[in-house]
């Protein structure tokens, strides 16, 4: 139990094999995946730090995205994962010996109890890993009702198909930790002063391409128009991109010379470039939720998923979407105009410092 001067007490209870009797002070999180994902738990860290003065956490993630919890403040240390390999060979010797490593690291560092807030079964058997009691949502409320049978307490979050992914977060640490649910917008805690600067001579905007779902892809033609209409407008387009297959994009959208394709960057450096940009468009990926968080203006298109659920929240934020779409539907294409896309763009470079 844990008392403070708000007159509410911060504890995760009464779980079964959690103890009350003393401060929960380190917690391990797991939310392995992915950037998007990652980017929306930030603010529930947030709070829970803000309602529990000297909690801490652990934080689980997938290698490719360890960088990312680091930002935190309230993150004492971050644990790689590698499960995607582990499972191309689960019992070569190179494999067991990597998941003992892994095991023998949660295990030696002290945790009061794990925070599953994936809701897989893969991020509750990493969660086992560390030998602690575990919390999580529900049998209704994880992504996999499953999982949920591994968890000490279960406790249940608003549906992912009505409620906003950040929204669902907050109310789960809320519950684990028993402090009321903040009112105040979404807080990724981000230090825009800890990312690199960019050294650019001119104005810039991000254009984020790039997306593992085909429909929710922006054709090639319509980045060229925009990156057009900001080289008329002063400003430079600049391209991320991180696979092959998002490098060739990025040289297809550039190859008329009103865009420039960036060097392949880590995800503190593309912080950087989206810390200190003028804005950024881009579709519903990883980077728009971190331009968001970093509270850099944004226009952010839907195709195939909504605001409402996966939306780019922070401040200055534009979201494009069809008007009548109610619901997700992988195999809604993208259909927003250059036009609306870049009228979005001319308000908020207005309207914005």
């Amino acid at each position: 139990m844990y008392r403070h001067g708000r007159g509410y007490e911060c504890r995760a209870g009464p779980p079964r094999g959690i103890p009350l009797d003393i401060p929960i002070v380190h917690v391990l999180l797991v939310k392995t995946s992915s950037l998007g994902d990652l980017i929306h738990t930030l603010p529930a860290v947030t709070d829970a730090v803000a309602a529990c003065p000297g909690l801490t956490f652990d934080w689980v993630a997938e290698r490719p995205f360890v960088e990312i919890p680091a930002w935190h403040p309230a993150v004492r240390q971050v644990f790689a994962s590698d499960l995607r390999n582990w499972r191309h060979h689960p019992f070569a010797r190179a494999t067991r010996e990597a998941r003992a490593q892994f095991r023998a690291a949660l295990q030696g560092t002290h945790h009061d109890f794990a925070l599953d807030a994936q809701g897989l079964l893969k991020s509750a058997w990493i969660a086992r890993q560390a030998g602690v009691p575990i919390a999580g949502p529900d049998w209704n409320s994880a992504r996999e009702g499953l999982a949920s049978r591994f968890y000490a307490r279960r406790y249940p979050v608003p549906s992912r198909l009505t409620t906003h992914a950040i929204e669902r977060l907050r109310r789960l640490f809320a519950q684990v930790f028993e402090y009321p649910l903040p009112v105040t917008a979404p807080d990724a805690g981000l230090d825009r002063g800890r990312f690199p600067v960019p050294g650019w001579p001119r104005p810039y905007v991000l254009l984020l391409h790039a997306t593992s779902w085909a429909t929710k892809r922006w054709p090639d033609a319509h980045w060229m128009r925009l990156a057009q209409w900001l080289d008329e407008h002063g400003f430079d387009a600049l391209l991320p991109w991180g696979g092959a297959a998002e490098r060739e994009t990025a040289e297809r959208i550039a190859d008329d010379g009103h865009a420039h394709v960036l060097p392949r960057q880590s995800l503190t450096e593309l912080g950087g470039w989206l810390a200190h940009a003028r804005a950024f468009v881009g579709v519903d990926t990883g980077l728009s939720h971190l331009g968001a968080a970093l509270a850099t203006p944004g226009v952010t298109l839907y195709g195939p998923t909504l605001p409402h659920l996966t939306g780019a929240l922070g401040g200055y934020q534009i979201q494009l979407a069809d008007p009548i779409a109610q619901t997700v539907d992988r195999n809604r294409r993208m259909d927003i105009s250059v036009a609306r896309a870049t009228d979005a763009l001319e308000r908020l470079l207005r309207d914005t410092p």
